[in-house]
């Protein structure tokens, strides 16, 4: 009986979001229900494959990865898949007719990171961007918008700019750990001993941008999207004041982290903020 073993699927890419990200599982939780689950489907999928390129160093990753992206391929075709990930991940792409293409574009930044450590131009960082997070926003906005192609026409641009302002975030806060566990260096021409507050600031602008264009998306989300991602947009927000107030040498040597307690601060806020309608 698939549907239960679909339901087993969903449980586990429930799983997955929790116990990876606490912050971005507080924000789905605030989705509305038709659409919660799909949210952890994804976040499972781009985990799992993030995982293998960042986590498993005493395995092959690459071997890992083509088993993985082989995988992926058969779901997509059988819609089925004996990985529980992949199996509800399947479900959501074909509930939402979510492009394909978004899903191997994405795939295509992930397998850089198995041979790719320095991104020299801002065309080469952009293009990871777009393949690594912009185009994760897509596949959440489809669902977001239930499928709708003219909502989505309309919110795509702000979607990418959110995706990347997020990811953008992650690269600062992870400066130390990229350069000196997996030989990373993302942002052009910066790498953890040229970091000086110039650049740091440069950075933030730039990300302050990608916030503003996507903000303005999030005042048009349907009604069970936009407390979830308003949520998860003034957690990333907190996150990049704290590395703003940070001297570029402590982001050097430290992971800047928002505190549990202040995460729930920041929930009931941006929940108080939501029902009094000053999301606008």
């Amino acid at each position: 009986m698939k549907e239960l073993f679909d339901i087993v699927s969903e449980s586990c890419s429930k799983k997955v979001t929790e116990t990876y990200s606490t912050s971005f599982s507080l924000a789905t939780r605030m989705l509305g229900p038709s659409i919660r689950q799909d949210i952890y489907n994804i976040y499972g999928f781009v985990r799992f494959a993030d995982e293998i390129v960042d986590s498993f160093h005493d395995y092959e990753k690459e071997i890992l990865f083509k088993r993985f992206e082989n995988a992926l391929e058969e779901a997509l075709q059988d819609r089925i898949s004996l990985n529980p990930i992949l199996n509800s991940f399947q479900k959501t792409v074909y509930k939402y007719n979510i492009d394909k293409e978004l899903i191997y574009i994405f795939m295509n930044s992930m397998r850089l990171d198995l041979t790719k450590s320095t991104y020299s131009t801002a065309e080469e960082f952009n293009e990871y961007i777009y393949g690594s997070a912009d185009v994760v926003g897509l596949m959440c906005l489809k669902v977001f918008v239930k499928g709708n192609e003219e909502k989505y026409n309309s919110l795509k641009e702000s979607a990418m700019n959110l995706g990347s302002a997020f990811q953008k975030v992650n690269f600062l806060r992870d400066l130390k750990e990229d350069h000196e566990t997996l030989s990373r260096t993302y942002f052009p021409n910066t790498n953890l001993e040229s970091l000086d507050e110039i650049s740091k600031q440069q950075i933030i602008a730039e990300i302050e941008e990608n916030f503003n264009k996507g903000y303005e998306g999030i005042l048009f989300l349907p009604h069970e999207a936009k407390l979830g991602v308003f949520i998860a947009y003034r957690y990333y927000k907190r996150l990049l004041k704290k590395l703003q107030q940070t001297p570029a040498i402590e982001i050097k040597n430290t992971r800047i982290r928002v505190p549990n307690i202040e995460k729930i601060g920041l929930l009931t806020r941006s929940y108080v903020k939501y029902q009094l309608n000053l999301v606008r």
